[in-house]
């Protein structure tokens, strides 16, 4: 199993820099159409993957041949979507409240990945579903204040972030990560020109600031997550990922003012555990497999 200091390094700065940016990209949606912040992000996403493409194994023309283009396509437009409604989300549900919504993706994943991957989930998983789905319940319920019916957005931004995890499942048996990195960005950027120009109004210094920093953190962000799975395995890596939503609490109390709800919190650390759980129990059913394939080889 690979694990170095190193790759623990990388991991908590790529969260780290995706908690800020989920910062600036709240900041940004008050003031512009999620759709414009968008479009210049692809900006710089684009140019990023390009970047990767050329210096990957075989250039640029081996990246764009894919095996599963329609796949891909797919995968680049869930992607576009989910960036456009989490915006929203920041700005209407609250930054910590989305993120809190955000940490069930690994519920939904391990939900999907029966009908559609074919996966056997056994009873211990199927707790730890059932116990994620309580938890997103209280998340969900009304506050004292009413009920928020944006709601429903970063759970919407939940679900379509694990049917792309899915979705990256399926291509990478048969693309190169330098192949669906490419299409990831070059089909949000080709969505969001074609859509921000009806929704462009002109940035301050002060935002174009602000949007500079968003697209290095995002390139900072994926090149920090890129040398992470270099140097760590997926498991260690996704526990991990939930410093994110313990520092886009700190940011949503501390930047935002935003108040921690009781139901947020215990629904989160429900969600949390379940997601943990499912993860861990996804790596050891792994395990066993490969351990079974090469014992029969044997």
């Amino acid at each position: 199993m690979k694990s170095t200091p190193l790759g623990y390094l990388f991991t908590f700065l790529a969260f780290s820099v995706f908690a800020i940016q989920d910062g600036l990209s709240k900041h940004l949606g008050e003031t512009h159409s999620p759709v414009q912040v968008a479009m210049v992000r692809y900006w710089a996403f684009v140019a990023f993957a390009l970047f990767l493409a050329m210096r990957s194994s075989g250039g640029l023309s081996v990246a764009v041949n894919t095996k599963r283009p329609f796949l891909q396509i797919l995968r680049g437009l869930i992607l576009f979507l989910q960036i456009l409604i989490s915006i929203v989300a920041f700005t209407q549900v609250g930054l910590a409240q989305s993120q809190a919504i955000f940490a069930a993706g690994p519920i939904f994943v391990a939900l999907l990945s029966m009908p559609i991957l074919g996966e056997k989930v056994g009873w211990r998983r199927w707790t730890a579903i059932l116990f994620g789905l309580v938890g997103v319940v209280i998340m969900l319920a009304p506050s004292g204040d009413g009920f928020n019916s944006y709601i429903w957005l970063p759970l919407i931004c939940a679900v379509l972030g694990a049917i792309y995890g899915i979705a990256t499942r399926l291509v990478s048996r048969d693309d190169q990560p330098s192949t669906s990195f490419f299409y990831l960005a070059i089909v949000g950027f080709i969505g969001s020109n074609l859509l921000g120009p009806f929704f462009w109004t002109p940035f301050t210094p002060a935002g174009w600031s602000l949007m500079i920093g968003l697209c290095c953190t995002g390139i900072v962000g994926h090149l920090a997550l890129i040398k992470a799975y270099e140097n760590l395995d997926a498991v260690i890596v996704q526990p991990i990922s939930y410093w994110q939503l313990v520092l886009g609490a700190m940011i949503a109390v501390t930047v935002f003012g935003e108040v921690l709800r009781w139901n947020t919190v215990v629904g989160a650390v429900i969600v949390v555990g379940a997601g943990l759980f499912t993860v861990w129990r996804e790596w050891v059913v792994s395990r066993r497999a490969k351990r079974a394939e090469e014992e029969a080889r044997v």
